[in-house]
C-alpha cells in the first residue's frame, strides 16, 4: 500500500508502544477502531454500503446484470471487482498513486471472495445463462486500515443484494425469461460463507492490527488474511518489502484466526438486527 511521512522520533514513540502493548490512541495491538456500517443507502443498486472506519471512508455497491455463462463453469454466476480511490481521499492518490492501490485491492478481492461467494446461487438456465454481479468500491477517504475497511462493506453490500426473481416461461417452443420488477420479490444471497479479512503488521518484533496510517509507515510487512466465520483461514497474502520468519506468521494467522471469527459474526449480528429493524435512510444515487 502506501505510507504517511512519519519522523523518526514518532516512529520510535509508536515501535515502542507496540512493544508495551499501548499504542499511541490507547488501544492494545490486537484492539479494532469502532466501525460504522450502513446498508441500503444507494437507490440505482442491488446492494450497497457504507463503511466508515475513523478516517477510513467506503463506498460499496453492487449491480446485478444477465449474462451469459462462463463454458468452464456452466452452473455458475460471475462476479467482478472495480476499485476506485478518489484523488482527494489521500494525497498518495492523485496522479498515478491511486491506479496502483486500486489495482491491487481489485486483485486483493479476487483471490479472497471468487471462490468463498456460491456462484451457483446465480445461475438462471445452467449452460445458457446466469447473472453477473458488479462489485463497485469507491474509496472516499483514507485514515488507515484500507483493506479490513473495504471488505466488511463488500460483504455487507452483498448481503444488502437482491437478485430479481426470473420465471421461465415457454413461448413456441423456446425458453424465455421474465424478470419481476417488483422489489419485494428478490431473493437474498447467501453470504454465510464470504470471509472477513484482517490485516496485520509487524511493528518492531510485534504485530498489531487495525493500523493508523502513521502506524502503517514503522512496518515493511503485511499480512493480509482472509477468515472463515468458523475460523477456518480462506487465503492470505503477504505485502511489502520486509519478511516474515515461520514463527511470526504462525502467531500472525491465529490472531487473525480469532479476531476474524469476532469480526464476521458481529458484522452479521449487526446486519440481521438492521434487516428486522431498518433505520430511516435517505437514499442517493451512486456516486452523487
Amino acid at each position: 500500500m502506501f505510507k504517511t511521512i512519519t519522523s523518526d522520533a514518532e516512529k520510535v514513540y509508536i515501535i515502542q508502544g507496540a512493544q508495551d502493548d499501548f499504542r499511541v490512541d490507547g488501544r492494545r495491538r490486537c484492539d479494532y477502531r469502532r466501525i460504522c456500517v450502513e446498508t441500503g443507502i444507494v437507490s440505482n443498486t442491488s446492494g450497497s454500503a457504507h463503511v466508515r472506519l475513523a478516517k477510513t471512508d467506503v463506498l460499496v455497491g453492487v449491480k446485478a446484470e444477465i449474462s451469459d455463462v462462463d463454458p468452464d463453469k456452466p452452473d455458475q454466476g460471475k462476479i467482478e471487482f472495480f476499485v476506485d480511490c478518489a484523488a482527494n481521499a489521500s494525497p498518495y492518490f492523485e496522479r498515478q498513486g491511486g491506479i496502483e492501490i486500486s489495482d491491487q485491492i481489485r486483485n486483493l478481492l479476487y483471490l479472497f471472495y471468487h471462490d468463498a461467494l456460491n456462484l451457483t446461487q446465480l445461475c438462471i438456465i445452467p449452460g445458457q445463462q446466469c447473472w453477473l454481479l458488479y462489485v463497485d468500491v469507491v474509496v472516499l477517504e483514507c485514515g488507515g486500515n484500507l483493506l479490513d475497511a473495504i471488505c466488511v462493506g463488500v460483504k455487507a453490500a452483498l448481503y444488502d443484494c437482491k437478485i430479481p426473481l426470473v420465471s421461465i416461461v415457454q413461448v413456441e417452443n423456446q425458453r424465455e425469461m421474465e424478470v419481476s420488477d417488483n422489489p419485494g420479490d428478490g431473493v437474498r444471497l447467501d453470504v454465510t460463507d464470504v470471509p472477513c479479512v484482517v490485516t496485520l503488521l509487524e511493528v518492531g518484533d510485534r504485530h498489531i492490527v487495525d493500523a493508523t496510517p502513521e502506524e502503517e509507515s514503522c512496518c515493511k510487512t503485511k499480512l493480509a488474511v482472509a477468515t472463515h466465520h468458523t475460523g477456518r483461514l480462506c487465503g492470505m497474502r503477504k505485502m511489502g518489502n520486509g519478511s516474515l520468519d515461520p514463527e511470526t506468521i504462525y502467531e500472525m494467522l491465529e490472531t487473525a484466526e480469532t479476531l476474524g471469527v469476532t469480526l464476521n459474526n458481529s458484522l452479521m449480528k449487526m446486519l440481521h438486527k438492521e434487516e428486522c429493524d431498518p433505520p430511516e435512510i435517505n437514499k442517493c444515487a451512486f456516486l452523487y
